[in-house]
């Protein structure tokens, strides 16, 4: 099967990850904030790979960030339940 897209498509896919990544800001909730930039991230991981060539710094980039959202969303608050047990 061929899975090639368009530029119309791909150009949709990279303004619906920057859509999602502008909505993120506009959160009060540093939680909220921080879910909704990681699916702009994942939508903008899914982009760098819909190009003919592989886009190499748009994956890794967000992939980074997506890590970051993670460890602080995850892992912080993890650490902060047990602090406020202890």
């Amino acid at each position: 099967m061929d899975f090639t897209f368009g530029t119309e498509t791909l150009d949709l896919v990279g303004y619906a990850a920057s859509v999602v990544v502008l909505i993120s800001f506009f959160m009060k909730n540093i939680n909220t904030l921080r879910i909704v930039n990681s699916l702009g991230c994942a939508i903008f991981i899914l982009y760098g790979f819909l190009f003919d060539t592989v886009n190499i710094p748009i994956i890794i980039t967000n992939l980074g960030i997506l890590v970051v959202n993670g460890y602080y969303l995850l892992i912080k608050k993890n650490d902060e339940i047990k602090e406020v047990k202890e």
